[in-house]
């Protein structure tokens, strides 16, 4: 994959998705994706998918998805460089780097079958709650790696009064003292909530599709796949800008990621987090098989060539489903954002490593821009 990186490709403007049900296939007066049935020739696929996304923008359809995540292992460096070259011709080159924290971590009463953090299930993590100076300091750290996003996440339902209390509080004491924009994960919101935030000054909100709506069930009965669904319509309608991404390798089907890919792009989010399971003793996906790094890697570009105007972001679980080597593929497969050093409740890479890695790559990190 190194040979990508020396690809002189001409870099244009990030161009945001409009906030509407419409894919990016099905832009405008355009007509729909082609489509070729049942394409059996990587080649002719991939020639299809430089014309459509590459030439146009236009994201490839479910079925043409599902067809990309099937190739075989000797046609994926080809189907990297083309995500690549569709990240930069969209996208650009800048990287954007964010840290995250947990204000409160564990005892949540929903039933999310890959997360530890449920109270539902005997799994070694305990509810904690941060502290101010704490949220602060962590802030601080995180800008110090260069990061220029701050999220503050809740391992709850939805927030009641007092954490959206406590983190009017956090974001107050955060700007007097750490120059960093601020995004929340809350959890499932009402509109009066959606409001509070907004008047908060949170930049961006982030709430995961998890999975397909056609596999949601056999990943979480305590909620719905709708009742998501509606929390980031209306932050997206907010004004504030919606992070909604997905979980992958948790045993749905290639078209159920097919199918994830294609309502996150109906959603129209700004940025897609892409995790990978990373089973977690004690929840009922423990025992599930860690993704291949090629699926993976045939993912990330996937969703890349569903979304070529979007940030795609490497979150939870890359570390052990792709490791160094796959990391570096994914960020010149498609990649253009990563959450450095510590997840929620699992370890991450040294930020250093990663900034590293972006600098010997010559990605430029993401200037810090108040959009507030």
């Amino acid at each position: 994959m190194a040979g990508i990186a020396s690809e002189a490709i001409a870099v244009g403007r990030r161009q945001r998705a409009p906030a509407t049900s419409r894919s990016d296939g099905e832009r405008g007066d355009r007509p729909a994706a082609r489509y070729i049935a049942n394409v059996t020739d990587s080649a002719a696929l991939l020639t299809v998918a430089r014309d459509q996304v590459l030439a146009e923008g236009r994201g490839l359809s479910e079925q043409q998805l599902a067809q990309v995540l099937r190739l075989p292992d000797d046609d994926l460096p080809a189907l990297l460089e083309l995500a690549h070259e569709v990240r930069m011709r969209w996208c650009g080159p800048d990287i954007e780097v964010e840290g995250i924290v947990s204000l409160k971590t564990g005892g949540c009463p929903e039933d999310c079958h890959f997360c530890s953090q449920s109270g539902q299930f005997t799994s070694p993590v305990r509810a904690v709650w941060l502290n101010i100076p704490e949220l602060v300091e962590a802030a601080r750290q995180t800008a110090a790696t260069g990061a220029t996003e701050f999220c503050i996440v809740a391992a709850v339902r939805g927030p009641d009064q007092r954490l959206l209390s406590q983190v009017r509080a956090g974001i107050g004491a955060i700007r007097a003292e750490v120059d960093i924009q601020i995004a929340c994960s809350l959890g499932m919101l009402t509109q009066d909530q959606v409001d509070q935030l907004v008047e908060m000054g949170v930049h961006r909100y982030n709430h995961n599709l998890e999975a397909a709506r056609s596999y949601f069930s056999q990943v979480v009965t305590t909620h719905s796949f709708e009742e998501r669904w509606e929390t980031c319509e209306r932050v997206r309608e907010s004004g504030m800008e919606l992070c909604c991404g997905g979980l992958v390798g948790m045993g749905e089907s290639l078209e159920q990621r097919a199918e994830l890919a294609t309502q996150l792009t109906a959603l129209a989010p700004h940025e897609v987090p892409l995790n990978f399971l990373n089973p977690r003793p004690g929840t009922p996906f423990g025992d599930l098989p860690v993704m291949t790094s090629g699926d993976a890697l045939r993912t990330v570009a996937a969703f890349r060539l569903a979304m070529p105007r979007t940030i795609l972001r490497y979150a939870g679980g890359r570390e052990i489903t792709l490791g160094e080597l796959g990391t570096r593929d994914g960020l010149l497969g498609g990649i253009n954002a990563v959450i450095v050093g510590n997840y929620l409740t699992t370890l991450g890479r040294d930020p250093a490593e990663d900034l590293a890695l972006l600098g010997e790559l010559q990605m430029p990190i993401k200037e810090l821009s108040r959009t507030l």
